[in-house]
């Protein structure tokens, strides 16, 4: 077993609004939010007095404690005041991908059982139609302005009484974001208001920040590597967040040199653009102190080629995972020099480890010796919504969370993540999973047979890669037709990219798919 050579950070029993804007008053005109396109500020105080009154304009619309609110938007400063808000007002908070279909949507909405929505006018219509299909909503709010909805800023000015909530921070459920886990369908992760707060704690010691640190939010909020690097860890500390609706280089380039960026959370594909576009060449970017990067893993010589072009310190990682509220390990500013190179970090404070044999779960391996990754820690999970059998699967008796992740630590405690058990698809940071993308192509009336698997493409990102298998009647149908038909019903991310055509999937007896087998072809 591993532990942190951190102290022991004590559980913060705090609701999430509280954990984050506690401060607020200390921190009082500084900025806190700022949009980075148009620089729209709001400073601290304005931030906890529009959640407070948010709160009490969405507690008189109805919300109760126990309600699920999902938040439906781009990164924009009125996400983190409507998140506090929802929070205060007692609801737990499902984050929805911007993208996501309006079936995709509604999956959400249903399986999580929420009953209002905030949203934005360009979103609109997808959050009513979403609705409909779902059923039981009760109002969808717009944090800017749409006819025939409420909206969030004429909300502000409500004299309804700021709701008093009686919280219990160990079982109430703040944020529900939705993961595949290892590998199946998007599953509801219930993450309380305690877990997620005292791993803002235990991230602390290792990343520091303060007043003074400007952070780019460009990774999405409404992702929980995001909602915590980029939203409530920087907030908790009195730090300025520059805030990006997407990313688009040029636009991230100018936020970082006309805001004096000092910190940027990022996933791989940006830090490949650092290293070698050429427009990076044409930014002031002497501002920026350090790279973090997560989300997926990053080639160590490509984080050595964005480093030596920035003249900044070795690019950081840092490794977690949505059902563990995100972090475990990541490497510390202060070591950024020293680290060696391709590590994800080492364990945060409060925070257990173990390698164990794929061959012999119950066995523990060795320094050196690859095994797959289990987490035990105050940030594992409450579990998956109304999935007591996949809650059970992940985490075991004992408390260790089974992260399908294959590492091995070195003689000082430094992981390295080397591969993946699990069959889930990472696409620039996103999870995509292999068995939703085969049911719906076999929805297709041309596709007899079908599976995914992840492959890389010549810009190093993992791509879904579609097996098919035709109908002996549609033997004219075409990787386009099939592309398209996906990329009609799912978010971006998760469309397919790549189809093979085979004359069977290879499977075991007992039906699983042999992925091996299909990784062979490509």
């Amino acid at each position: 077993m591993f532990r942190s050579e951190y102290a022991d950070v004590p559980p913060v029993e705090l609701p999430i609004h509280e954990a984050v804007l506690g401060r607020a008053a200390d921190f009082g005109d500084q900025p806190a939010l700022i949009d980075g396109t148009d620089g729209t500020t709001l400073t601290y105080e304005q931030v906890d007095r529009f959640h407070r009154r948010l709160a009490a304009a969405l507690a008189d619309a109805g919300i109760r404690k126990g309600d699920v609110l999902a938040l439906h938007s781009p990164n924009t400063i009125a996400f983190p005041t409507a998140f506090y808000a929802a929070t205060r007002a007692g609801a737990s908070v499902t984050t929805v991908h911007p993208l996501a279909t309006p079936e995709e949507f509604a999956k959400q909405l249903a399986d999580s059982g929420a009953r209002w929505i905030i949203t934005v006018s360009p979103l609109l219509e997808s959050a009513r139609r979403a609705a409909e299909l779902a059923g039981g909503i009760r109002e969808i709010f717009v944090c800017d302005n749409a006819p025939g909805h409420r909206s969030l800023i004429d909300m502000l000015a409500s004299a309804a009484p700021e709701p008093q909530i009686d919280f219990d921070p160990a079982e109430d459920i703040a944020a529900l974001p939705y993961s595949s886990g290892t590998t199946g369908i998007p599953k509801g992760v219930m993450l309380t208001h305690r877990q997620i707060a005292t791993n803002l704690a235990q991230l602390e010691p290792p990343v520091p920040a303060g007043p003074g640190d400007r952070i780019l939010a460009v990774l999405p909020f409404f992702h929980i590597y995001g909602l915590t690097a980029l939203m409530n860890a920087p907030l908790r500390k009195g730090a300025t967040v520059v805030v990006l609706p997407r990313f688009d280089l040029e636009t991230f380039l100018a936020a970082i040199e006309n805001h004096r960026i000092t910190g940027l959370y990022v996933a791989p594909p940006i830090v490949l653009g650092l290293a070698k576009h050429p427009a990076v060449a044409r930014y002031d970017l002497s501002s920026l102190k350090y790279v973090i990067s997560a989300a997926a893993p990053l080639d160590a010589t490509l984080a050595a080629a964005c480093a030596e072009r920035l003249g900044l310190p070795p690019i950081g990682q840092a490794y977690g995972m949505t059902e563990l509220s995100p972090g475990t390990h990541v490497v510390p500013l202060d070591a950024l020099h020293h680290a060696p190179p391709g590590t994800v970090g080492k364990l945060i404070a409060g925070t257990e480890m173990r390698i164990v044999s794929l061959d012999d779960p119950g066995k523990d391996l060795a320094p050196g010796d690859p095994g797959e990754i289990l987490i035990r820690g105050p940030q594992v999970m409450k579990g998956y919504l109304g999935r007591p059998d996949a809650t059970a699967d992940m985490i075991d008796t004992d408390g260790w969370l089974h992260t399908g992740d294959i590492g091995h630590v070195d003689e000082d405690g430094w992981l390295f993540v080397v591969d993946r058990v699990k069959e889930l698809i990472k696409y620039k940071g996103f999870q995509v999973a292999p068995a939703e993308l085969e049911a719906l192509l076999l929805t297709h009336p041309g596709i007899a047979d079908a599976a995914v698997i992840g492959a890389y493409n010549d810009d190093g990102n993992e791509i879904p890669h579609a097996f098919v298998v035709r109908q002996p009647t549609a033997a004219d149908l075409g990787e386009n037709e099939i592309m398209l038909y996906v990329a009609e019903r799912v978010v971006p991310y998760k469309r397919v990219r790549r189809i093979t055509f085979i004359n069977t999937v290879p499977r075991a007896a007992s039906g699983k798919i042999l992925r091996r087998q299909l990784r062979e072809h490509t």
